[in-house]
């Protein structure tokens, strides 16, 4: 493995645990790609809700602060409306599909006669 010099030493070591678990994972032959993938996510995933909560600990103000401004910042975006506008366009393009399935399904049935 190269040295990073631009990485400080804490993060070195996190990024080769990391490339030496991936190296691990991908070692095993018998297992599918899509399984090791699942299961790499899983592990990354469960590493960011450990620091996230090991964070908390550490921060309970600063991580109140920051939950109460996402909560705001969720309150004020208009997600009924953006929603309302995917289902509308969702709608929109679901009467040309339905009818291009009807076309090829009459003409399937034309080429089996």
């Amino acid at each position: 493995m190269a040295e990073f010099t631009l990485i400080p030493s804490h993060a070195q070591a996190y990024l080769g645990a990391n490339y030496k678990a991936m190296a691990t994972t991908s070692s095993d032959a018998d297992q599918d790609i899509v399984v090791r993938g699942v299961r790499y996510t899983k592990e990354q995933v469960e590493d960011f809700v450990g620091q996230a909560e090991e964070y908390v600990r550490e921060n309970p103000g600063q991580a109140l602060l920051y939950a109460f401004v996402a909560g705001y910042i969720l309150n004020r975006l208009p997600l009924a409306t953006i929603l309302r506008g995917f289902v509308r366009l969702a709608f929109l393009a679901l009467r040309p599909a339905v009818l291009v399935y009807g076309a090829s399904r009459v003409y399937q049935a034309a080429q089996e006669e």
